[in-house]
Order: C-alpha cells, then sequence, then structure tokens
C-alpha cells in the first residue's frame, strides 16, 4: 500500500508540474518575467538600473547617459501608468537590422494619464547566459 501511494504521489506531482514546464519551455512565455520586471523599473523612473537590465546589444548602441535622457523625454509627456496588458507576444530568430539571436516581441495596450490607447513594444533577446533582457523598446 505505501508504495501505491508513492507511485500515486509522484504521478499527481508530475501532472500538476506539466504546464509549468510547458509554459517555461514557450520562449514567448519564458520572456515575459524579464519585460515585466523591466518595465517596472522604468515606471518607478529607476531608468538607470533600467539601462542594467537591457542587452549588451543595446548597450553597445546607446550609454547610460543617453538612455536616461532619452527615456526620460519619451515618457514625461505621457504622464503615469494606468494600466498595461500584455496583446500578443511573437518569438523569431530573425528581426531587420538585428544581430543573430532569440527574440520575442511583446506588444502591450497601454494606458497613460495624458496617452490613454497607447501600444509599447519591448523585443526582449535571450542572452548567451540564457537570460532575456529588453533590446529595444517603443511606445505609439
Amino acid at each position: 500500500m505505501n508504495k501505491r501511494l508513492r507511485v500515486l504521489f509522484h504521478v499527481i506531482s508530475l501532472a500538476t508540474a506539466l504546464p509549468a514546464i510547458a509554459a517555461a519551455s514557450k520562449p514567448e512565455l519564458a520572456a515575459q518575467p524579464a519585460a515585466q520586471e523591466w518595465f517596472a523599473l522604468v515606471d518607478g523612473g529607476s531608468l538607470a538600473e533600467s539601462w542594467d537590465k537591457m542587452a549588451a546589444t543595446f548597450k553597445k548602441e546607446i550609454s547610460k547617459r543617453k538612455w536616461k535622457s532619452t527615456i526620460a523625454e519619451l515618457r514625461k509627456p505621457l504622464g503615469k501608468l494606468g494600466s498595461r496588458k500584455l496583446k500578443s507576444a511573437e518569438y523569431t530568430k530573425e528581426l531587420p537590422g538585428a544581430p543573430e539571436g532569440e527574440y520575442v516581441v511583446a506588444r502591450f495596450e497601454t494606458a497613460f494619464e495624458r496617452k490613454p490607447a497607447a501600444i509599447e513594444t519591448v523585443t526582449l533577446l535571450l542572452g548567451q547566459d540564457l537570460i532575456w533582457r529588453v533590446s529595444s523598446y517603443a511606445v505609439k
């Protein structure tokens, strides 16, 4: 009886773990926590830290000082964040003008204080260390 309970326990444990394993294997889902963490930094005004969390390819293109002024100028007219909802996420290995890699392009429907219907796009790049990092950001 004890052996049967152990087998049953392992079967139940495996069955409950499968959805989490499947989610982690989908790049579109695996990249989302990195996007949310990065957004939290930008939304909270931690602009230098947001640059620190970006992909190395981005950091080679723009200095931390330039990033801080650029993102501040971009976000200031929008006002405070109201809400943000994932609209789409697409995995790709090729992006125009970008080096080879594994990317997730995520688009969010965002409401800001002074722009209630915005679309934010973040592109995330999977690093050699298998960590997703933001490599570009745009808001329209």
